[in-house]
């Protein structure tokens, strides 16, 4: 579009005390060609939005340049329709964090204006995607246990239609093997009701059932995927706008628990999942002779918070043995329960279950290391107890209830990823005659969950322990594939309370999804983001970058290597415009060209003057808040640095720093998210790509016979504000000993 540009700039919140403002609006109208610049002393108020609308009505101004707040504030303000708007932060990034009046602060808000100038006549009004077949609000659920049927039951209560998978033939899940629960208010055991929402899912004409059923084929993406469903030997097939994956957790495998707490050594010994199918069948006895049960140690943490087993906690342990040992005092207040304990657990407002434990005369034993021991048909259980200080011997117990933990079916556990690791080597190997491979029958491999027609893969994305990836602090139910949702014991472990508000949870995540896609819009985290990557394929290489570094799965690729983006999969972090080496992927409002020019309009003083310049790029999820949070505490920092926001650093490309240092600018600070196992950065990958990249930056800098401490990446956390300024002074002093970029002057 033609745009007509002006700038409006605040002299409010101490920007006009600390800034000449005259000069400020002279290099915008003189130097940067605004036709239109105008002050006023409240920008954000009615009168200031009045201000700029009636030369949005009066002037035909369409391109706005806010030198203002920081854009992280006032969003809704200076929200123009139909209008390319850019923020200048003045405020948090410049009059608030330099000294005022002062030469260098005033050099600061300048090139702020220049930088903001170029990046405008290069952005245009994004146009949100719309493909050319039909929008699917559907919303897929794949797994038929409370979490998938809660999530059934959410989706149609708010007008949505629903499909149901579940791989059993019957709905219920574990949760159907289930005599009684622990559930809110935890003052005393619930009947399992997990019947009655069977029963009003399946009676619901907005939800459609498959059971003994799996999902062949998942393609396309969010608003557009085409799910095959199998059952019985048939073959049905939906349009999804998103999914809902519910798929459950298995129990872990007993088998592999130290043999000190003597699995499978007693019929007397078992499991808290055993205890449950006992509950249910009518009554406990010991299962070795039949006769009732009246001394029971439960014993918490089996294999549970071990490096070399289940290295993490499962949440519902101590809950599950707490309800189970009120079951055994309700059915025989006599009995003698004991609970053996690493820590007691109660997450929530379970405690009150604990204390109705106790009351009823559970007996409670602090002991890191307890060991069973089997002799004959007699069970002992040895525990050193803590508190007392001595060694308590739990003797003639009837059982011994072990509190296993659980495993979500993504993961299978480790023995099941050896016998996929050796089955795939069978196959590469033409399946040689080796050993006889025994599969157990319940194993789920990879790809018999979602079957996604990805280049990257046919399932989701995991963490170390086989729970999907997700963001789990900032986007608890997002997966790595936009559009598919984890809900329930296959997200994290966790108990029936927090399985009903998880299948919740996931389904409006899930609604939120397809409404934000039939709309164009990005769903998470820039949710509303119209923008969306465009390929100029006249100048691909078919590198393969871009589909191999999207963190979301967002690019297929065809047989010759062509990038087949999927537009709805996007999160629009824009890593694969920091990956193309050509630099043929672009959006409309932020781009390696933008980005370049608004680099290059940094005015970088002569050698003489002594005035070094530093390009910080920001990441705008962490770094960037960081930065604004230490100018609302008025800490000043180095007037040397000039911050371009990244959408994410993963979105660097190596040209921003050639550009930086052949402009003269002596040094480029990135700074990015933690990355790694515990992982800070919104789009997942992103800070390590752009790291990753940097390790490549030496070729340029010895091209540009350049130091290599002229480049340093750092990782910064949104509560790290206040190490900012030490770390952007500090670098400054890196620089001046290496001293002035030679490329200044040229």
């Amino acid at each position: 579009m033609e745009k007509k540009l002006a700038t409006y700039i605040c002299t409010g919140c101490g920007i006009g005390d600390a800034l000449d403002i005259d000069q400020l609006a002279g290099v915008a109208q003189k130097e940067c060609k605004v036709p239109v610049v105008k002050t006023h002393a409240c920008l954000c108020s009615q009168e200031g939005v009045d201000l700029i609308k009636a030369d949005m009505e009066a002037e035909g101004v369409n391109a706005l340049m806010i030198a203002a707040c920081s854009p992280r504030v006032m969003y809704d303000v200076f929200r123009f329709d139909g209008c390319i708007v850019d923020r200048v932060n003045l405020r948090e990034q410049v009059v608030w964090c330099q000294k005022p009046g002062d030469e260098d602060t005033q050099m600061m808000a300048e090139d702020y204006v220049r930088m903001s100038t170029a990046k405008i006549k290069k952005m245009d009004l994004p146009e949100p995607y719309q493909p050319e077949e039909e929008i699917s609000k559907d919303i897929l659920i794949v797994g038929g246990g409370l979490a998938g049927l809660t999530a059934a039951k959410e989706v149609s209560k708010a007008g949505y239609k629903a499909v149901l998978v579940e791989k059993e033939k019957e709905l219920g899940g574990f949760q159907k093997k289930v005599a009684k629960i622990a559930t809110f208010p935890y003052k005393d055991l619930k009947d399992n009701d997990v019947a009655a929402l069977i029963q009003e899912v399946t009676s619901d004409a907005n939800v459609t059932v498959y059971t003994g059923a799996k999902v062949e084929k998942t393609a396309g993406g969010p608003g557009l995927f085409q799910v095959t469903i199998s059952q019985n030997g048939t073959k049905a097939e939906h349009k999804v706008g998103a999914i809902v994956m519910a798929a459950g957790w298995k129990p872990y495998d007993p088998a592999q628990l130290d043999p000190k707490l003597g699995f499978g050594q007693s019929p007397d010994v078992i499991t808290n999942v055993l205890f449950e199918e006992m509950a249910q069948g009518g009554g406990l006895k010991r299962p070795s002779d039949g006769k009732d049960v009246t001394n029971v140690a439960f014993l918490q943490c089996a294999g549970q918070r071990d490096p070399e087993r289940l290295p993490y906690c499962s949440s519902t342990c101590c809950i599950t043995s707490l309800k189970q040992a009120l079951f055994i005092k309700q059915n025989n207040p006599d009995a003698n329960v004991f609970i053996v304990f690493k820590e007691m657990r109660t997450p929530g407002q379970a405690e009150d279950l604990y204390r109705r434990a106790q009351e009823e005369g559970v007996i409670f034993i602090r002991c890191q290391d307890p060991e069973v021991k089997v002799m004959g048909s007699a069970v002992t259980v040895e525990a050193l107890d803590e508190l007392l200080g001595e060694t308590v011997v739990l003797e003639n117990l009837d059982l011994v209830v072990l509190a296993t933990g659980m495993v979500p079916v993504t993961a299978f556990g480790e023995d099941y990823a050896v016998v996929r690791a050796r089955m795939e080597q069978q196959e590469g190997e033409e399946k040689k005659e080796e050993e006889e491979l025994e599969v157990p029958q319940d194993a789920i491999l990879v790809s018999d969950i979602l079957n996604l027609e990805y280049r990257q893969g046919p399932e989701l994305p995991g963490l170390k322990h086989g729970f999907p990836d997700s963001h789990f602090i900032c986007f608890p139910y997002e997966t790595r594939r936009t559009g598919i949702y984890a809900a329930g014991c296959v997200r994290r472990p966790m108990g029936v309370a927090a399985a009903l508000e998880d299948g919740a949870g996931a389904a409006l995540k899930a609604i939120q999804c397809v409404e934000m896609v039939s709309q164009g819009k990005a769903v998470h985290p820039r949710a509303g983001d119209m923008s969306f990557p465009e390929f100029f394929m006249q100048r691909c290489t078919q590198c393969k970058r871009c589909t191999e570094e999207c963190p979301f799965g967002a690019i297929n690729e065809d047989e010759k290597g062509n990038p087949l983006p999927q537009p709805t999969r996007c999160r629009r972090c824009g890593v694969c415009m920091g990956a193309c080496p050509e630099r043929i992927i672009s959006f409309k409002n932020y781009s390696v060209g933008m980005i370049g020019d608004m680099i290059k309009n940094m005015e970088v003083p002569e050698e003489d003057e002594e005035k070094p310049r530093i390009l910080v790029l920001a990441c705008e999820n962490d770094a960037y808040p960081a930065l604004d949070m230490a100018g609302l505490r008025r800490m000043n920092y180095n007037p040397w640095v000039r911050v371009i926001p990244m959408r994410c650093l993963g979105s660097m490309n190596l040209i921003f720093i050639a550009d930086a240092l052949s402009s003269g600018i002596d040094g480029v600070l990135l700074l990015g998210c933690k990355y790694g196992d515990d992982y800070q950065c919104h789009f997942v990958k992103g800070s390590e790509l752009a790291n990753i990249r940097l390790g490549k930056i030496k070729e340029t800098l010895d091209r540009l016979v350049l130091e290599s401490d002229r480049v340093r990446f750092e990782t910064i956390a949104i509560t790290d504000y206040d190490k900012l300024p030490q770390l952007l002074d500090d670098f400054a002093e890196t620089l001046e000993e290496v001293g002035p970029n030679p490329y200044k002057d040229f």
